[in-house]
């Protein structure tokens, strides 16, 4: 467990420090396709550091501010306290999350934040009102140990620069190749070639690579959070069932995005699937199926 934390810490690091270099170098291509001259590298730094910045720090409130997601109210923070007192004290953890409500319909929950000082647990109303008290303390065991294992910081802070780096790129796509960039070829070539050609490959390949890396991270750590609040609850019966409701369950939840549904406890797009065939996973899964995540629970027996 302290091995997995240290390497979310050290994979934020390097995500982190990835971001920066890419967005410097998508800056900079399109600087100097706009003819900014020598100013180009330090207008990219600039942008690139503040923007990094900016996601690490205030990424749980852009991801909650995306969902839709507000502050419990005292009969919800009640309810949910009085499960997650037990649950604060199997896990080690200080500081307790704060709560968060999405009103919708569909049974759902994630976590996020930059480190347990600064995290959230956020629930669905259909969550509330649809799973007994040993399936919601399943699903609120799960969340915590994303919380317990700085799951959050490294999941929040992929969503938030790789849905930047998607808008930045699309936006900037749009302009330099439907005739926006001047043709100026004299202060063009004052640019690095090399920097400008590696820029023009990070515009393009930036995007998909960084959904790619961020649905695998989704995979692995699902598994991981099942383990551990199996390990937290001591009841690995309430969270198969609390899985196998919110699978069954036909609600599409009305504020999800692609840009967070990986952070979800399961999927929540619900997908017609043909001849009542369950969908297996695959590299573009946001989740591993939930017969595998169960399969992977019984086995901890």
């Amino acid at each position: 467990m302290y091995e997995d934390i240290r390497n979310n810490k050290i994979k934020t690091g390097i995500i982190v420090s990835i971001f920066l270099i890419v967005i410097t170098l998508i800056i900079y291509y399109i600087c100097m396709a706009f003819d900014l001259g020598i100013f180009s590298i330090v207008i990219a730094l600039i942008f690139s550091i503040s923007t990094s910045w900016a996601s690490y720090y205030y990424s749980d409130k852009i991801v909650l501010s995306v969902n839709r997601a507000h502050e419990a109210s005292p009969e919800i923070q009640q309810k949910l306290n009085n499960i997650l007192d037990g649950l604060m004290i199997s896990s080690g953890l200080e500081h307790r999350p704060k709560l968060y409500v999405v009103d919708d319909m569909q049974p759902n929950a994630f976590a996020t934040g930059r480190n347990p000082e600064h995290s959230a647990i956020c629930v669905t109303t259909g969550l509330l009102n649809k799973l007994d008290y040993y399936e919601l303390e399943g699903v609120l065991a799960h969340e915590l140990s994303h919380v317990k294992n700085y799951d959050i910081r490294l999941s929040a802070v992929v969503t938030v620069m790789v849905g930047f780096m998607v808008m930045l790129t699309d936006f900037f796509s749009r302009i330099l190749f439907w005739g926006g960039g001047r043709d100026n070829d004299n202060d063009s070539k004052s640019g690095n070639p090399i920097l400008m050609l590696i820029g023009l490959i990070c515009l393009i390949l930036a995007p998909i690579f960084g959904k790619l890396m961020q649905l695998a991270l989704s995979r692995r750590r699902e598994y991981l959070a099942d383990a551990s609040a199996v390990e937290l609850t001591r009841n690995p019966d309430g969270l198969i069932s609390a899985l196998q409701k919110l699978d069954a369950d036909p609600n599409e939840l009305k504020s999800a995005n692609n840009s967070t549904a990986h952070m979800y406890i399961v999927n929540p797009f619900k997908e017609n699937l043909k001849d009542g065939k369950k969908k297996k996973t695959s590299l573009f899964s946001t989740h591993p199926s939930i017969d595998d995540r169960i399969e992977a629970i019984r086995n901890l027996k």
